[in-house]
């Protein structure tokens, strides 16, 4: 293990990238304690300890708590997941975007901005809402979580929790062209990371007062390490279709030469991505039934409360949609068949061309249907255990799935970058040798 770590940061490249990374999740980190001119800390997380077991102490889970406390970083990075949403599925019904996404990097750079200025409005008008919300709320004891309301306290709010939105995308783009992973990911898995020595603590502090038994807490961890071995086995596993690939024989040779090869498909194609994309539009609801007094608003957050099952369905359904969505847009079964086809290979029994486009879209159409199932049953377990087990904290498959998919994602990315290195040293030692008998 040591050795390992000491190969990391003797790569200075990596070592670079990991340090550059870690700077910058610091600096969010920091910022989700800074909090927002006006804002009664106190009295806000009072009301949000009674918010914990629904679809917003989730979202809070996202924020890495900076939502609970409504610091600068209180609406996270999910206005830009919103926006990403968005503007995939317009790809769908504009022409315009449909055609910048076939255009290559360029078009993926016009997307991107795109996707930056849905981001703001989305963070504006979300940071609107929130305070003018929170003007007429305030804790169960009473206190005013405003101090000082009115049209000053709404634009400063709104602005601060725009341009933090904005810097936090700023951060996540850095961090994935100059750091390692995946920036946005990241932010997300630093966020829910940050959370579990506080879990930790206050689940001792409750077995300390009786709060919790040690047989419902046995109970629970034997849920967590069973559901981690699941995501585990899950995460990696995926089904090879086998190619051959049939290269031309040369000159003086008899026949050709057959190699072996195989497409790996995941079982969950879409990882963890349809279930952000779900919690992100089921927060709507639960948001505005939060942070306003209407009638109409608060009947709707009955319904998108976790003991309706209107909830559960409309999750469900959301999260199969978005499997299959996403699904489609990171893989493309005809382009696929074309690339086999074009460097000489062929699936066994398959036809070049349509038969395989078709083969393989029919075996990624059932791995995404078990990836929808899966990705279902990881997104409703919270409900479940904080209902049956009254633990004090969000545990859930969702926050398990990021925190592993995430760690495998950077390891693999790290172990990439260490094959390289090991790569390059062997050809520049191979110069020299051949150097020295020449």
């Amino acid at each position: 293990m040591f050795k390992k770590i000491e190969n990391i940061f003797s790569v200075p490249e990596l070592r670079r990238r990991i340090l550059f990374t870690l700077a910058l999740l610091i600096v969010y980190r920091i910022g989700t304690h800074v909090p927002t001119p006006g804002i009664n800390s106190d009295a806000l997380q009072q009301f949000f300890a009674q918010q914990s077991g629904n679809i917003l102490g989730m979202v809070d889970m996202f924020t890495g708590g900076a939502l609970s406390r409504l610091t600068v970083f209180g609406l996270g990075i999910m206005p830009y997941i919103s926006a990403s949403i968005i503007i995939q599925l317009l790809t769908v019904v504009v022409p315009h975007l449909a055609e910048l996404k076939k255009q290559g990097s360029e078009g993926q750079e016009k997307i991107t901005k795109y996707t930056r200025y849905g981001t703001v409005g989305i963070s504006a008008v979300q940071g609107l809402g929130i305070a003018i919300g929170l003007e007429a709320m305030n804790s169960p004891t009473g206190t005013a979580v405003v101090m000082f309301p009115g049209w000053g306290f709404r634009l400063v709010t709104a602005l601060t929790l725009t341009t933090g939105t904005v810097f936090l995308m700023w951060l996540g783009e850095r961090i994935t062209e100059k750091g390692i992973g995946n920036g946005i990911s990241l932010i997300i898995f630093a966020g829910i990371v940050a959370r579990f020595p506080a879990a930790v603590a206050n689940t001792f502090r409750m077995m300390q007062t009786g709060e919790l038994q040690i047989i419902t807490l046995i109970v629970v961890l034997a849920i967590i390490l069973g559901v981690t071995a699941a995501i585990v086995y899950v995460e990696i596993s995926s089904r090879r279709l086998p190619i051959q690939y049939v290269r031309k024989a040369g000159a003086g040779t008899r026949g050709g030469n057959v190699s072996n090869s195989y497409l790996p498909l995941k079982l969950n194609p879409a990882n963890v991505i349809p279930i952000i994309f779900a919690a992100s539009i089921m927060s709507f609801p639960s948001t505005l039934s939060t942070f306003s007094q209407n009638s109409i608003f608060s009947q709707i957050g009955v319904w998108f409360s976790p003991s309706s099952p209107v909830y559960y369905i409309l999750y469900v359904v959301l999260i199969v949609f978005f499997t299959y969505f996403y699904t489609s847009i990171i893989f493309n079964p005809d382009d696929v068949a074309d690339n086999i086809q074009k460097s000489g290979g062929v699936i066994p029994g398959k036809r070049p061309g349509k038969a395989t486009s078709d083969f393989i879209d029919y075996v990624l159409s059932r791995l995404t249907f078990i990836g929808a199932l899966y990705l279902s049953v990881l997104a409703i377990l919270p409900q479940f255990i904080i209902s049956w087990f009254n633990v004090p904290f969000y545990f859930g498959g969702t926050s398990l799935l990021i925190v592993i998919g995430v760690g495998l994602d950077l390891i693999q990315r790290i172990e990439s970058h260490l094959i390289t290195h090991n790569y390059d040293g062997f050809l520049k030692r191979g110069k020299v040798k051949r150097g020295g008998f020449a």
